[in-house]
């Protein structure tokens, strides 16, 4: 019989990380019904350590969700792209990063309705990563606020509702829209969904 290997002694801080660590990935693939004995093996101790960092399980799972939605990865790679590249190019790559967020949490839209219901300060931190994303996408959009018909703020919203509804089909009200890739979105965003010209209308007299 194979023997847990155990993770070596850790400061209370470090230890309640590494637990998370653990735990965000098993939250994304069995959702709120993880049990802290799979969490306990994924992190390499004692299910009792558990306990000794987090009350009971819900605080453990809360502290996964809120990393989860911690916007700061998201910002740090929104920033990163720069406005080296073209707009078109700069809101490609915004969208694989948003995208790629989004569907690995994809799972996890109906934890929080179950474990954080009553918990204004998540509710709080979810509206300003939002805020914190639509404002760095934003910039990204800053250089180019000439070109666009409406200011870069109200563009970002209009990005992130395409790339949300792409992510979660519709929010179930079916159709096609989850099969756009990246450039798709963007080009819808920025082109609209016209493929061809108006048709020129008749110049015949009536009659």
């Amino acid at each position: 019989m194979t023997r847990r290997r155990r993770v070596p002694a850790m400061a209370p801080e470090d230890r309640r990380a590494a637990l998370i660590a653990a735990t965000l990935p098993l939250v994304r693939e069995h959702g709120t019904a993880v049990s802290t004995r799979q969490i306990a093996e994924a992190a390499g101790v004692a299910e009792g350590t558990i306990f000794g960092v987090f009350p009971d399980k819900a605080s453990l799972l809360r502290a996964a969700l809120m990393s989860a939605f911690d916007p700061q990865p998201a910002v740090d790679a929104l920033a990163a792209i720069g406005a080296k590249a073209d707009l078109r190019k700069r809101l490609q790559t915004a969208t694989e990063v948003l995208r790629s967020g989004m569907r690995a949490n994809a799972n996890l839209i109906t934890a929080p309705r179950e474990l954080m219901a009553d918990d204004a300060e998540f509710h709080e931190r979810m509206m300003e990563g939002r805020h914190r994303i639509s404002a760095a996408l934003a910039a990204l959009m800053e250089p180019d606020r000439d070109r666009l018909r409406r200011s870069p703020e109200a563009t970002a919203h209009l990005l992130l509702m395409l790339i949300a509804v792409s992510v979660h089909r519709g929010f179930g009200q079916g159709g096609e829209i989850g099969d756009m890739d990246d450039a798709e979105i963007v080009s819808v965003l920025l082109d609209g969904l016209l493929v061809r010209p108006s048709p020129t209308p008749s110049t015949e007299s009536a009659s």
